[in-house]
């Protein structure tokens, strides 16, 4: 039986300070790294890293 369901969409990841968001771990964003705590994921608008990642 054929599906006529649309794929899913792109995971996005959206900034909470300003709302920034685009496709999570795209070139749109910016990796830091933060010592004691890692990688983290910093708003390429607002330099924010309240990030919501791999929302749909």
């Amino acid at each position: 039986m054929a599906s006529n369901a649309t794929p899913p969409s792109l995971e996005h990841s959206r900034c909470l300070n300003c709302g920034f968001e685009a496709p999570s771990g795209g070139d749109d964003w910016v990796s830091i790294d933060v010592p004691g705590v890692g990688r983290m994921t910093q708003c390429p608008d607002c330099r924010s890293t309240n990030v919501i990642t791999g929302r749909k």
